[in-house]
């Protein structure tokens, strides 16, 4: 099956709901080199869009972008049916979660949390009320008043996740979060974010080189290749586009089952 650009950009329809991202036509040059190359995607409420693709192959920066970070050369870019193609980024309502977890090292987890409420000025009860309700979801409530130094890595990540989420964006951008995290905390902060992510419904892209990631933290999926980016209608068509290589990894591990086999 030969993937579209944007499947849901390609087959909606009149009674369809407005998407709370919109992408058409975006494109990236540095130098000579093309990095995004005519980018285009849509993203409904609640939903979760898993990007596979490795190093280098303009992932990042297209989160960037969305975010108001890097300018873009080409393209257009709604949010929540407001064009935000050269908003600023602290007037887009979209919060980057990146792959180190960026804290405020004078402030305690409670505080690192609650800072962004405190920008908005909200009442202190409600304040309290909503950053502790949230400590106990991320599982630190035996942790509220320790500073970032005090804490483990996948603590610190729990605490940048939690700031994120806190303020309720319109779009969250997570930019391979758990990828310096070992194997065991990492599975546990994959389940969490799904769990969470859930309860807040935030919609949001998920960049990752990670294949088997990128099918667990999905609900849509795509893949981006030389800065192209190719998205797919369900599991089975991203699964079964040789691109994406699913069932070459397949091979490679039975490959090395039956290599490992004792003869018989």
């Amino acid at each position: 099956m030969t993937p579209q650009p944007d499947s849901h950009a390609t087959h909606t329809t009149s009674s369809e709901k407005t998407p709370i991202l919109q992408v058409e036509g975006v494109a990236r040059r540095f130098g000579g080199e093309s990095v995004l190359r005519d980018v285009a995607l849509r993203l409904h409420d609640k939903e979760t869009l898993a990007v596979l693709g490795r190093s280098g192959c303009g992932k990042t920066t297209l989160l960037k972008i969305l975010a108001g970070l890097t300018e873009l050369d080409a393209g257009r870019i709604w949010l929540e049916g407001r064009e935000i193609t050269h908003l600023p980024p602290q007037k887009r309502d979209i919060v980057y979660l990146y792959q180190e977890p960026l804290l405020l090292p004078h402030l305690n987890l409670f505080e690192n949390i609650a800072f962004g409420l405190r920008l908005r000025h909200l009442p202190q009860a409600e304040i309290s009320s909503r950053v502790t309700r949230l400590i106990e979801e991320l599982q630190l409530s035996d942790h509220t008043r320790k500073m970032p130094h005090q804490l483990s890595g996948g603590q610190r990540q729990r605490v940048a996740f939690g700031r994120a989420l806190i303020v309720q964006p319109s779009l969250l951008l997570l930019d391979e979060p758990f990828s310096n995290l070992d194997v065991e905390i990492r599975a546990h902060m994959q389940t969490l974010f799904k769990k969470i992510a859930a309860d807040f419904g935030i919609p949001s892209l998920f960049v990752t080189h990670d294949l088997k990631e990128a099918l667990l933290m999905g609900d849509r999926w795509a893949h981006m290749r030389d800065g192209v980016l190719c998205t797919y209608p369900n599991r089975q068509a991203f699964v079964e586009d040789p691109a994406v290589g699913v069932l070459r990894e397949i091979e490679f591990w039975s490959g090395l089952a039956d290599e490992g086999a004792e003869p018989r």
